[in-house]
């Protein structure tokens, strides 16, 4: 005789569709971002920029 909590019931494979359903839907997410056109960021140590320039001896 079995103990009442080895009578399970068959897997019906709900949660693993769940499963696969949240990765792709993540995935997408994630291969949209890689995608993307990068954005450009601003230059805001301008020091660094000039002393740069002074090394490659480019001239105003």
């Amino acid at each position: 005789m079995k103990h009442l909590a080895d009578h399970r019931t068959p897997s019906t494979g709900a949660r693993f569709a769940q499963f696969l359903r949240l990765a792709r839907n993540r995935g997408e997410i994630v291969w949209a971002r890689v995608w993307q056109k990068p954005v450009l960021l601003p230059v805001t140590n301008r020091r660094v920029v000039e002393y740069i320039r002074i090394e490659r001896g480019r001239e105003i």
